[in-house]
C-alpha cells in the first residue's frame, strides 16, 4: 500500500471492454520527510489507478497494487494492478499530526 496525492486524471476513448466506465486518475506517491517527519513529500513517482471510491484531484488517497487490487467487488474482474481504496483524512507519526485537521 501506499499513500498519494492525486495530480490528474486519464481519458480513452478505445480500451478494453471491461474498463469502459471505469474512472482512471493519476497519483503521485507521498513519504513522509525523511530529515524533519513533519510533512509528506512527493516522490517523483507517477501511477494510474483506477477509482473505487469517488475521489477527485488534490486529495490524499491510500492505494494498493499488484493482486490486492483486484480483491474488491469492483475490481475483480479488471485488467488492473492499482487502484484507490481510501480517501486519506489524517496521518500521524509518533504524536505528530503531519496531515489533516
Amino acid at each position: 500500500m501506499f499513500i498519494g496525492r492525486i495530480t490528474g486524471s486519464l481519458v480513452m476513448t478505445q480500451k478494453a471492454a471491461s474498463m469502459v466506465g471505469q474512472k482512471l486518475l493519476v497519483v503521485e506517491p507521498l513519504r513522509v520527510d525523511e530529515k524533519t517527519k513533519d510533512e509528506l513529500k512527493p516522490t517523483g513517482r507517477t501511477f494510474v489507478v483506477v477509482d473505487t471510491l469517488g475521489a477527485g484531484e488534490g486529495e490524499v488517497v491510500l492505494c494498493v497494487q499488484g493482486s490486492s487490487a483486484r480483491f474488491m467487488p469492483e475490481t475483480k474482474t479488471l485488467p488492473i494492478d492499482a487502484a484507490v481504496v481510501g480517501i486519506v483524512d489524517t496521518v500521524q507519526i509518533g504524536s505528530k499530526r503531519i496531515f489533516g485537521q
